[in-house]
């Protein structure tokens, strides 16, 4: 049917409009729609204006690190009130609340920090999937918040107390649901069928490295096995295909697993872990190819950067160095090379660019913050430690005091384009960014703020 010249022309005018919108998606999981902080937005401000970022709305929240979740319309937080921990669905435009669903916690963190989650959570089309501090698996119903089926991982598993609580955000793959439970003595990684919470597998552990020499502790032993040491780190496992063979890459407290995600069978193992007992391994790992890369912050351990041999069993170590040492965040991988935040605490932060085939640094940026009698006070000048995310070829940084950054991709140098400092966020924000549909969500311990970042 021919249309008629002004129903063509507001026909055709309406396509353009909408357009830019196709470069528009979802973040339903920890780190973005591919797991790897890479978005596909487009439309995106260019620089930040003078007096800030539009602030779409911001709420007071619950105590948590995690970072919520945006699926269409929804955006799914996990956070903590009270003695209650609470998933709670938000319209992602306005903020107001569609359901929530809470269940008691009794988790005191160790170490003074916060009480709350600190994983993200999995969203599909009609599911959402969290795991709290104290290990507790919920599978709710994502238009409603009713409850389809919850595991409650420390009492189905002899789990030794984590020590910040549950970190590890869990990851489809096919039908399963794949989690790091810590699991004594063999069941450090555990999958779920995703429909019913029923257990499938379960791997990693006393199995695999009992004898394995730990790597890089000169004149250390072969591996022991203690049967209360703790199994699982605040890392999230990553799935990829690896010389056509789909595989699971999980840094485990111990080091780095890679197994068959589809029956848990173990291909290799990598021991990788600080000397110190009160460490932790936390950042994902990077596959690129047939390289995985993978670091840490504690006491010098750094990074080390493998290759796989073609029948996925052994490797090879390429290249070891302290030129990345990162904590909580994983670095963004990007045409060769890896942009991150290094440092274990602020007064060591720096912001770097490393060559990942040969770990040689392009360049590098101190952020740390100054120290006042042996305490450090969160300045917004700089970011600190922080994390980022990188669409349209620009990073958008986040750091833990809320200074908001916009860097352009450049490996020869760092090029700042703008920077604010979010008035409504505070020390510490850990939570990584989020950005669905030009919209970016941040969170501090107890703040949710949406910005506008269309041009």
């Amino acid at each position: 049917m021919r249309l008629p010249f002004p129903a063509a022309v507001v026909l055709m005018v309406g396509v353009l409009t909408l357009a830019p919108d196709s470069r528009s998606e979802d973040c339903p999981q920890f780190l973005g729609p591919n797991r790897d902080r890479i978005s596909n937005e487009s439309g995106l401000l260019d620089r930040w204006p003078t007096n800030g970022v539009p602030v779409v709305w911001d709420k007071n929240i619950g105590t948590g690190y995690g970072a919520p979740s945006v699926r269409g319309d929804r955006l799914v937080l996990h956070h903590r009130l009270g003695d209650e921990e609470i998933v709670e669905c938000l319209d992602a435009a306005t903020g107001k609340t569609q359901w929530r669903y809470g269940y008691p916690s009794k988790f005191i963190d160790p170490y003074g920090y916060n009480n709350g989650p600190r994983c993200t959570p999995l969203l599909t089309a009609d599911r959402c999937y969290t795991f709290g501090a104290e290990g507790k698996l919920l599978c709710l119903d994502l238009p409603t918040g009713k409850l389809i089926w919850q595991r409650d991982t420390a009492k189905d598993w002899e789990v030794p107390p984590a020590f910040f609580g549950v970190g590890s955000s869990p990851i489809l793959e096919g039908d399963l649901l794949i989690v790091m439970v810590g699991g004594q003595p063999n069941a450090g990684m555990v999958a779920f069928d995703a429909k019913t919470g029923r257990t499938v597998w379960e791997s990693v552990g006393e199995r695999n490295w009992p004898g394995v020499p730990m790597t890089g502790w000169p004149g250390e032993p072969a591996v022991k096995w203690k049967r209360w040491d703790k199994q699982a780190s605040y890392s999230t496992p990553v799935a990829a295909t690896v010389g056509g063979r789909r595989q699971l890459f999980c840094l485990m407290r111990q080091g780095l697993v890679w197994l068959n995600p589809t029956n848990g069978t173990v291909h290799g193992s990598f021991w990788f872990r600080s000397r110190v007992e009160e460490s932790v391994n936390a950042m994902n790992p990077i596959v690129v190819e047939d390289m995985i890369f993978i670091s840490g912050a504690y006491y010098r351990i750094g990074s080390v950067l493998l290759r796989l041999k073609p029948d996925n069993h052994g490797f090879k170590e390429i290249w070891r160095s302290t030129v990345l040492e990162l904590h909580w965040n994983t670095p963004i991988y990007y045409e060769g090379y890896l942009y991150a935040f290094s440092g274990r605490n602020e007064p060591d932060a720096r912001f770097r660019c490393v060559e990942l085939k040969t770990g040689k640094l392009m360049w590098d940026r101190d952020e740390s913050w100054p120290s006042h009698g042996g305490h450090t006070m969160p300045q917004p000048a700089v970011y600190g430690r922080g994390s980022a995310i990188l669409a349209e070829g620009k990073l958008i940084a986040l750091g833990e005091g809320g200074l908001l950054g916009l860097f352009k991709v450049n490996p020869q140098k760092p090029e700042e384009l703008s920077r604010w400092q979010v008035p409504q966020l505070h020390y510490p924000c850990w939570a990584a960014p989020v950005l669905s549909r030009r919209k970016l969500y941040l969170r501090s311990e107890d703040r949710l703020v949406c910005l506008d970042l269309a041009k």
